[in-house]
């Protein structure tokens, strides 16, 4: 659902773009951020999709395996719920903030029912990779950097 760069005050508060504000309102559910496993960002969603993919990892991982182990103290021992104030801004903590390398402003990206923030610089670097990525392995996507 887009990209957005909006600022971060000092005490890390940042405006949550305003279909994910809209989003929230219409469900029972908020927001849930926890740092990414695979990358220097900041992985968002709501509430509920956390809910599934806890019962995601116990339909599919042996409960007493190692990785499931891995796995739930990695995202649901780091995941805290972000509510927005009256502004639509939630205030990151400085653990995630210092994980993702975001200082004066952040990068929302879209990712379906999920999206990510970004440090802005980090975050061109990644769509350029992507891009290279993808024009290598399908080169008929000719994609550029103003029609994503």
């Amino acid at each position: 659902m887009d990209t957005v760069e909006n600022k971060v005050d000092a005490k890390g508060r940042v405006s949550l773009p305003s279909d994910w504000r809209a989003i929230v309102k219409d469900s029972d559910s908020e927001i849930v951020c926890y740092r990414s496993l695979s990358a220097p960002c900041i992985e968002g969603c709501l509430e509920d999709m956390l809910e599934k993919l806890a019962t995601e990892m116990e339909n599919s991982l042996d409960f007493f395996s190692e990785e499931q182990d891995d796995l739930s103290n990695l995202i649901f021992g780091d995941a805290k719920r972000y509510p927005f104030d009256s502004t639509g801004r939630i205030m990151l903590s400085e653990k995630l903030l210092k994980h993702a390398q975001i200082t004066n402003s952040a990068v929302f990206v879209g990712k379906g029912r999920k999206f990510q923030i970004w440090n802005p610089d980090n975050w061109a670097k990644e769509e350029q990779r992507i891009r290279e990525k993808l024009l290598k392995t399908r080169p008929s996507l000719k994609l550029s950097r103003d029609n994503g």
